[in-house]
Parts: C-alpha cells; structure tokens; sequence
C-alpha cells in the first residue's frame, strides 16, 4: 500500500509540475482550446493538489469561470475542498468523508445548509440529496445539522 501511495504521489507532483508550467504561460485554457477532456485534466490537477497549489491558481480559475473557460459546477469543487483546507465549512456540499464512529459516509460541514440547494442550482450542481444519493447516502437536514455541529467543534472549522 505504501509503494503505491509513493507512486501516486510521484505521479501527482509530475502532473502539478507540468500543469502548472502550462497555466504560468498559457493562462487557463478553455475547452476551444484544448478539448473538453485537456479541461477537465486541468482542473482534476488543481482540484487533487495541495493547499497552496490550489490557492496559487484559484483566482485564474475563477476568471475562467467568468470567461466561460470553466465549468462553475467543476470550480464549485474546489471552492468546496479549498474552504475546508482553510479552516472554513464548505459552500456546496460536494466534501464527503467516512466516519468511523457511525461507520458511514458523512457530508463534511456546509454552511447554511438550508440553502445549500439554491447556491448548488446556481453554479449547476444538482440537489444536494439528488448528489448524496448516487454515493448512497441519504440526506436528512435534522440529523445533519446534529451531527455537523459536533463534527466542525472537532475540525476547529469557522463558520463564515
């Protein structure tokens, strides 16, 4: 397990290194340019990168974004992974997590769940419960919202 970890690993910092020599000269490039499955590898790089990769391109990224380069549901993705790196709930409730205490998955904290499928609709994401259940996880905002608060105490999470 561990070799393949390392491999993993070595492969990633391969691809950040070569993607990012990329968006240094080019900037991002839309699907126009190089096809939307070269997009998509773009963003998948940044997404699955550490913290201060993801932060170094986040503001190019959500330009890409406004120019129509970027999928606002995929730039949803990090925004989500990056807040909580941060110390931050997450705005969309795309990060998932396995807790061993109720041996299930679990939606890592969202702030202000009650509208979560409101800002989800608006960058092109479906609702929340329609996502949990392809992961076979069942939303239920009671429960939740019991859970998630214990959960971010946990976590040292700022709910901003």
């Amino acid at each position: 397990m561990n070799m393949l970890l390392s491999m993993i690993r070595r492969k990633d910092s391969v691809n950040q290194l070569k993607v990012g020599s990329i968006l240094d000269k080019y900037g991002w490039l839309g699907p126009a340019e190089i096809g939307a499955q070269g997009n998509q590898t773009l963003f998948l790089v940044i997404q699955h990168a550490e913290r201060p990769v993801q932060e170094k391109y986040f503001d190019l990224m959500k330009k890409a974004v406004e120019s129509g380069k970027l999928k606002a549901s995929s730039f949803a993705l990090l925004e989500d992974r990056l807040a909580l790196k941060q110390g931050k709930y997450q705005i969309y409730g795309s990060q998932i997590r396995w807790d061993m205490s109720s041996n299930s998955y679990q939606v890592m904290p969202i702030r202000d769940p009650e509208h979560v499928d409101i800002r989800r609709a608006n960058v092109g994401l479906p609702p929340i419960s329609v996502y949990l259940l392809e992961l076979g996880i069942e939303w239920d905002i009671v429960k939740y919202k019991m859970y998630v608060s214990k959960l971010a105490l946990e976590l040292g999470l700022k709910n901003e």
